[in-house]
This record gives structure tokens, sequence and C-alpha cells, in this order.
């Protein structure tokens, strides 16, 4: 009764039989040589199972082909780790329009940690942050439909839409053990960069926070501190808490700034030789007057604030304060697809100059100065400019240890010393220095 039916499914799965066959022709060479046939030898049951799926799964109007392909690739893919997918065209095409201006949004970074949706950074001055959501929160529901086994491309899905639109969010606290519902309002994101540039009141202190590492991160920054030492100070405060990360490049640029030519900022290693490549600083450029820097981080600080952090720490040239980094270091890859569509896929991992993986670790602060919730929630919105009422204590922490090193300098010769020298001086515990890398010169 079914078989013209019966037939013409038989016909598809023969013509898409002789695409794997031709596919295979393509790749045969080199599957030969890496010993991976076995992935050619499996590809009839897949086909088994998306003919059966055709013929005979209850409702129709989800079998198509696009549709059972493209869930079999975000499952593949997804079984690997929580940062590499597979990205459809509109889903790659609203990443692009992402990294290239402005989108309708809350302003939060997530990723899942330990298979939870968690909320990497709020970015400051955006709804997430104004309601108080903070690095760590999980989310549980999205319009009281629970996320956990949500693809996380869905999710961002539905965290975007119009300005002025809202979304309920049901966020757990673990530090509090609070779950409660959010009502946020979408508006547009700007890409924030280098903020808040200032000498601290009372103080020759300089104060600069980075909300992210995009394309004129480094600029931004350059101009910022000529301007902090044109004003007269004697040392830095560096704000990555909450910083996201973004673009590695921007990293080792403002890496240069502080460091000697020629200098391992941070390498990278995975299976292939070609993702072994270590990234140092450059021989020209604008480099920062030799004095004291501090850093502040926190369970926000992700990715490329991890890479500066880890590097500067490393090399003695700045001092931690605050807490351990969210320990987001392997690198993806976008490769873009025949059809439109991508594949963001994980092909190594950072290391730091002393050879620390920073992905699964984070980076540990020299100074540990945690803040409560509350705390944390008044010290984003205060950016650095302490308020009646409000105590930052990593940043007041982080100032402590700037005037005692200036304190240190003015009773012996007054010349530069990295907080390192200046601990081995004064007969203190030194950090390691970092061990010298295995890897092989590379291409950044």
């Amino acid at each position: 009764m079914n078989r013209p039916r019966t037939l013409l499914l038989a016909a598809l799965a023969a013509v898409l039989t002789v695409n794997v066959v031709i596919g295979y022709r393509l790749y045969a060479a080199e599957a030969e040589k890496t010993g991976e046939n076995e992935a050619f030898e499996n590809i009839s049951v897949m086909m088994q199972v998306l003919y059966l799926i055709r013929k005979d799964y209850v409702s129709a109007d989800r079998i198509s082909y696009r549709d059972l392909v493209y869930n079999a690739m975000h499952g593949m893919v997804r079984s690997l780790d929580p940062f590499s997918d597979f990205m459809p065209p509109e889903q790659y095409g609203s990443m692009i329009e992402t990294t290239e201006g402005e989108f309708g949004g809350l302003g939060i970074i997530v990723s899942t940690k330990d298979e939870i949706l968690t909320i990497v950074s709020p970015i400051d001055g955006t709804p997430g942050s104004r309601v108080g959501l903070q690095a760590g929160d999980q989310i549980v529901k999205i319009e009281g439909v629970p996320t956990l086994g949500v693809k996380l491309n869905e999710i961002i899905g539905k965290l975007r839409g119009a300005p002025g639109t809202k979304v309920t969010l049901t966020i757990h606290r673990p530090s509090t053990q609070e779950t409660r519902d959010y009502s946020i309002e979408r508006e547009k994101i700007p890409v924030y960069s280098v903020t808040d540039a200032k000498v601290l009141d009372a103080t020759r202190i300089g104060y600069v926070r980075i909300t992210q590492f995009s394309d004129p991160t480094a600029a931004e920054l350059q101009q910022a501190l000529t301007k902090l030492d044109e004003a007269g100070i004697d040392s830095l405060v560096i704000d990555l808490r909450n910083n996201p990360g973004g673009l590695l490049p921007s990293a080792v640029d403002i890496c240069s700034y502080f460091l000697e030519p020629n200098t391992l900022i941070v390498s990278t290693e995975g299976r292939q030789p070609s993702q072994k490549h270590e990234f140092r600083t450059s021989k020209r450029g604008y480099k920062f007057a030799k004095k004291p820097v501090a850093i502040l981080i926190n369970g926000g600080s992700a990715s490329a604030a991890e890479i500066m952090a880890g590097c500067l720490k490393d090399w003695g040239r700045a001092i931690l304060v605050g807490e351990k980094s969210f320990g987001k270091g392997s690198v993806q890859n976008i490769i873009p697809l025949s059809d439109g569509s991508a594949l963001r896929l994980t092909t190594a991992m950072y290391y730091t100059p002393s050879r620390q993986v920073i992905h699964g670790h984070g980076v540990v602060p020299d100074i540990e100065v945690k803040l409560t919730p509350e705390e944390a929630r008044a010290a984003a919105e205060a950016e650095g400019a302490p308020k009646p009422g409000v105590t930052d204590r990593q940043l007041q922490r982080a100032t402590e240890v700037l005037k005692s090193y200036d304190v240190y300098m003015k009773g012996v010769d007054g010349k530069f010393r990295t907080l390192r020298e200046a601990a081995e001086d004064s007969g203190g515990a030194a950090p390691a220095e970092p061990a010298k890398s295995d890897l092989k010169e590379g291409q950044p």
C-alpha cells in the first residue's frame, strides 16, 4: 500500500549514499594516512537511522533532511566540550553581526560550566548589570522553561530580542543558595572597551577598567595610559573584573605595553603541529613607563583577560589582587562551511609563560580578597570611584600594596623594580620564574 513512497525514500537514500561515497573518495586518502577509516565504515549506520526516521517517525513536520542532519551535527559537536558548536547559517550570521557592532540583549556573557548555564560576567552599564546579575549566577529557567540540556546557541537566541522587550530569568546564586526571578528589559548593547581612566582620589595611583578585548582596545588603552602618565601617576591599577575576554591579538598588543620586546606572552598547543604557537611582545610601539602595576581579577575575568593577567603575573610585572578567574583558556576556530553554516571547534589550549594551564583552572591572584555578593555589586556600580558608604575592598587592597611599594622605593635608590625584585630585595618570597616554553616559534 505504501510501496511508491517506500521506493521514493529508498531512491533518496541511494542518492545520499552516492554523495557519501563521493565524500569518501575525497577524504579517503587523508583518512588512510590518519587511520580514521572507521568513520566511513560507520556512515552506513547513520544512513539507516536517517532512512528509518524519514520512513516511520510519527510527526512528519519534524523529519526534514536539513533538520535531521543539522541536529545530528549539533549533537556530535556538542558532545566534545561546552565551547565547540555547530552554527546554522542564521546563527553564524548573527555572530558576525554581534562582533561588528551593537545588538539587542541583556548585556551578559554566558557559558556552560559543569553542564549548567552560567553567567561569566555582566557588562557594566547594561540591563543585566543594573538589575544585579553577577558572575557565577546560574540561569536555571528562561520564561519558566528550564535551560538544562538546551543548546547554548538556542539559549543566546532566547536572551536576545528587540530592544524594549522583556524576558524573565530564573537565577540561582550558588554563593547564597538564593533562587529568584529577574524581569529584564532588553536594550541595544554597545561594545565597550576601555572606561573610567582616572587618578584615584588623594593618591598618585592611576585607575583604568578594561571591559573586554576588541579591535580598538589597545589603542584606547594607550590613550588612557598616556593621559594618566602625563597626570603624574606613580603606579597603576588595571581592573579586569567581569571582563569576559575577546580577541587574543588585543591582549597581546596590551601585554607588549608592559614587557620587554620578544617576551613570551602566551602559547597554544593542540593535537596538530599547526596549533603550536608562541605569542610574543612586539619589538616596536608604545611602552608604558616602568611603574608598578596591580591588576584586579575575579570569577568574571575570562579568556583574553586571563591571558593578560597570567602573563604579567608570571613575569612579575604586575601583582594580581582579587579572586580566582573563570578558567576559560581554550582556542576555538570558526570554520565556515559550504551552505553558510559554520563549525566552532576547540583546537588548542592556552598556556601562560610558566606553562600553567588556564582552562578549567583559572588564574590565581597573588593576594586573595573575596567580596560578598553585595560588595561585588557595589564595586561594579562604583567603577573605581569611591562613594559614601561603599568600600571596594579589592581596589583598596591593591592601592595599599602600591602605596607600600612606593614607600619602599623611597627608602632605597629609587630605581624601578618589579614587585618580584622588590620582594627579593626585602627578603620576601618571590613568585617562581617562568619556565622556558618548549614550543617552537609560530606565526600569531
